[in-house]
Formats: C-alpha cells, sequence, structure tokens
C-alpha cells in the first residue's frame, strides 16, 4: 500500500507539471519544461537575488534569503539569529534593522489591541493584508506575528485573521532595531527610538530600486537583483523606472519561478506556493506562476488524502 501511494504520489508529481504545459501550449513553456526536465531533483538552485556572501564570511546568507527562506516559512529563532549576524557585517541596512523590528518587538505594542476581523479570501496574503491595512506590503511578519501565525506564507481560504484598526503607535524605529542587533538584546518597542527623518515605504522602494540600476551598472548584477528584491519586497506594485529596470524585474521573477519548481518537484509544496505568491504579488499576471501554483495547491490537497 505505501509503494502504491509513493508511486501514486511520484505520477502526480510528472503528470501536474506536463498538464500545465500543455494548457498554454506556448514556446515559452516549452523551453521552461526543457530546463526544469533537465534539472535533477537534487540540484539545490540558489536565487542570484541573493548577493553574495562577503570574502570575510562566505556562509552567511543574504537578507533577502534570510526573509524568504527563514521568516516567511515561520523559522522566527534562525532568522532572527541570521539577522543578527547579518547586521554585524551591514550595520546600515535600514530595511534588515526594519525587519528585525518586526521580529522582536511586541505586535501589540506595535499595531495597537484594538482590531477587526477579515475572513480571509482568494488571493489574501499577509504582504497584501499588510499592503491594504497597514500601508506596507513589507510589514507582513508583525501582522502574521500579531495573528500568532507560525508560517506567515501560509493563509487558508476562510481562515479569520484580525486586523489593527489604527496603527498610528507603529514606528519601524531601525536605529533601535540596529542597536538591539548590536547588543544582543531583542528590539524595543514602538516610540523608543525614531530616526531624524522618516523614510516613507514609498520613497524606501524607489530609493533601492534606483540603487539596484547603479550596481547594475556598475557590473554587480547579483548585488542589483538583491537590492530590487528589497524594493519590491516593500512595494510589490513598484514601477520600473530607468534603464534596465524591466528586464532585472523580469530576471528576478523568472530566478523565483526557476526555484519554485524545483522546490515543486522536491515536494516542498509550501516554500514552492511562498514564491509563487511573491512572484504574483509582484506580477499578478505571470502566467507560469499562476499555473503551477494552481497545481502545487491540488497537489498539496491530494496528497493530503494519503
Amino acid at each position: 500500500m505505501k509503494d502504491h501511494g509513493k508511486r501514486l504520489r511520484q505520477a502526480l508529481l510528472i503528470a501536474l507539471p506536463l498538464t500545465a504545459l500543455g494548457v498554454t501550449g506556448c514556446a515559452q513553456f516549452n523551453a521552461l519544461k526543457a530546463k526544469v526536465g533537465a534539472t535533477s531533483p537534487s540540484v539545490v538552485v540558489t536565487p542570484p537575488a541573493a548577493a553574495p556572501a562577503g570574502p570575510e564570511n562566505p556562509q552567511e546568507p543574504s537578507f533577502t534569503s534570510i526573509v524568504n527562506d527563514e521568516l516567511q516559512l515561520g523559522h522566527y529563532a534562525e532568522g532572527e539569529s541570521a539577522l543578527r549576524r547579518y547586521l554585524k557585517q551591514h550595520p546600515g541596512d535600514r530595511p534588515a534593522q526594519a525587519m528585525l523590528r518586526q521580529l522582536t518587538a511586541d505586535p501589540r505594542q506595535m499595531l495597537g489591541a484594538p482590531s477587526s476581523t477579515h475572513v480571509v479570501q482568494a488571493g489574501d496574503s499577509y504582504s497584501s493584508l499588510a499592503a491594504r491595512y497597514l500601508g506596507d506590503p513589507g510589514l507582513f511578519l508583525i501582522l502574521a506575528r500579531y495573528n500568532g501565525s507560525t508560517n506567515p506564507s501560509v493563509l487558508r481560504l476562510g481562515e479569520t485573521v484580525r486586523l489593527p484598526l489604527s496603527a498610528k503607535r507603529l514606528s519601524m524605529a531601525p536605529d533601535a532595531a540596529a542597536s538591539g542587533a548590536d547588543s544582543g538584546e531583542s528590539g524595543a518597542v514602538a516610540g523608543t527610538a525614531t530616526p531624524p527623518v522618516a523614510e516613507s515605504a514609498a520613497v524606501k522602494a524607489r530609493r533601492l530600486q534606483k540603487e539596484s540600476l547603479a550596481l547594475l551598472d556598475q557590473g554587480h548584477k547579483n548585488q542589483a537583483l538583491a537590492r530590487l528584491d528589497q524594493a519590491l519586497l516593500i512595494d510589490p506594485q513598484l514601477k520600473p523606472t530607468g534603464t534596465g529596470a524591466a528586464a532585472l524585474r523580469r530576471q528576478l521573477l523568472a530566478t523565483y519561478h526557476e526555484r519554485a519548481i524545483v522546490l515543486y518537484r522536491d515536494q516542498h509544496l509550501d516554500r514552492a506556493i511562498a514564491l509563487w505568491d511573491r512572484v504574483l504579488a509582484i506580477d499578478p499576471d505571470y502566467e507560469p506562476a499562476v499555473i503551477y501554483r494552481a497545481r502545487a495547491l491540488d497537489l498539496k490537497h491530494r496528497l493530503k488524502q494519503f
């Protein structure tokens, strides 16, 4: 019986992607099929969005990989340790400072205790809800913790989540987060340290995108992808501006899609779905992600029946 179930799982993994490819009939999918088919499931695809580690600590992950591979999947303790190590190497990284604050501050003190309820609809994610109700999709982590979530990448249809009625007390206070990272203490609660000039989420995202293009012009492609990914984490709907911005964005999306396919073939379905959610938050019309995400959800449902 176990052998039968195992063979059925393998058949599903092979049949569902091929079905998705057959739906479109596009040359783009044929090329993608050839690429995926040539990739062994044992091969780990490292996204170029992750900036190469420095020579002093070649094994340290990038900020992007910490967010995607640790925090979005609910690995809070591991993510906090990685963030603190990262900030020791990059003490001026404001997005990393802000993310550490989301991870360590008291969610009720940051967002306020009074809340309303929201029933999760198709397409909802903590990022989209944070964008809609907090004005910044990058606040997905504090909103997930506000709801006691142990895996911010997962929201189930029909689930009820709490949304703060007012976020007036919210202060990311990146300077305080950096101080906590240096001292090894957890981030202070809201209002303990406010930066002299508050940079809005929109301004921060545009600045990071501009920096990514400057890095690309200097020949630092991996760093450019990492910086653009930070910008899109803050504002997935950020408009590409400047020479090369659109092409760089397409490459970033293709990289995450290909990585999600490998995770899918290895049956890491939650991680694959989370990556496709990331792609679709940036480009809702990215057809390969739409199709494969649906197949992954269907496969996840079928596997639960065994």
